[in-house]
């Protein structure tokens, strides 16, 4: 998906979310495991990056949101105990491995190909005369500032310093990575002209994302309960989640999920409050 569109899939689906969830600090939005989900849904349909490809983007949130108020409405958010701990148990650390893999071509320097993702960081490592240095050397300062942070204090912004270096790294030294490009203005777009007519194809894929995708909210949820001493209410979580897809789809995002590091983060700046 263009990168914007994670500024529209991080706008309005927290604040719908918000309305309805019952763990006072699980935060909403696009995460890694879902996106992994949806990527693996949608490009066996449509070429990614293409104008097809985002329009089903957009109807797979809604098709994920129906589904998961579907289940917080009659009442069945008991498989969340069913299912979120035996499925991150090698979900979290398999999706940590693919994160990982699609990052090594751009943090060596090396133009990706056409080959998955494990087949190009491979072919990344296995080829050491195609590194730029000026991008191992970005990879590492950054790697480094971020770990190395939070010694200094807790609460040092890392990820904000790593983003300010890499900004002096363009200006400064005149590194020609990839960039995001130009991002448009303005609030995220309402819209319900979504190809209807391709729902059939994202059943199978938006009922898997809307089941193995809910363990990511539902394992923040049940261990920031447990922190608190806090009830939570499985039923409750996938409702509010469902909203939260619908919205994304109709408001320019895709399908977003409950966030470990901003539920994390919020809970340890002292919020009370999801909002």
């Amino acid at each position: 998906m263009p990168a914007h569109r994670g500024l529209y899939a991080a706008a309005l689906p927290p604040i719908a979310a918000a309305f309805l969830a019952s763990s006072p600090h699980l935060q909403t939005g696009p995460t890694a495991l879902t996106s992994l989900l949806a990527f693996a849904t949608l490009s066996a349909l449509a070429p990614p990056g293409s104008p097809e490809y985002v329009e089903l983007g957009l109807l797979l949130a809604v098709v994920v949101g129906v589904a998961r108020l579907a289940i917080g409405l009659l009442r069945a958010g008991v498989i969340a105990y069913l299912m979120s701990h035996a499925v991150l148990v090698g979900f979290v650390p398999a999706a940590t491995a693919l994160i990982v893999a699609s990052q090594l071509p751009a943090a060596l320097g090396v133009a990706a190909g056409d080959g998955g993702i494990l087949e190009e960081a491979f072919d990344a490592l296995g080829d050491p005369g195609a590194w730029l240095a000026g991008a191992v050397a970005l990879t590492v300062a950054t790697i480094l500032v971020v770990r190395l942070s939070p010694r200094l204090h807790p609460m040092f912004p890392g990820v904000l310093v790593a983003i300010v270096l890499g900004m002096l790294a363009v200006e400064v030294l005149g590194f020609d990575g990839k960039t995001v490009g130009d991002v448009p203005a303005g609030l995220p777009p309402i819209s319900f002209d979504l190809p209807w007519g391709d729902v059939p194809s994202l059943l199978l894929g938006g009922s898997i994302i809307a089941l193995v995708g809910f363990a990511e909210p539902a394992s923040v949820a049940r261990t920031l309960a447990a922190k608190e001493r806090q009830p939570w209410d499985p039923d409750r979580e996938f409702v509010s989640q469902g909203a939260a897809n619908v919205v994304a789809g109709f408001s320019g995002g895709f399908p977003v999920g409950g966030s470990f590091s901003r539920s994390a983060l919020n809970r340890m700046a002292g919020g009370q409050t999801r909002w």
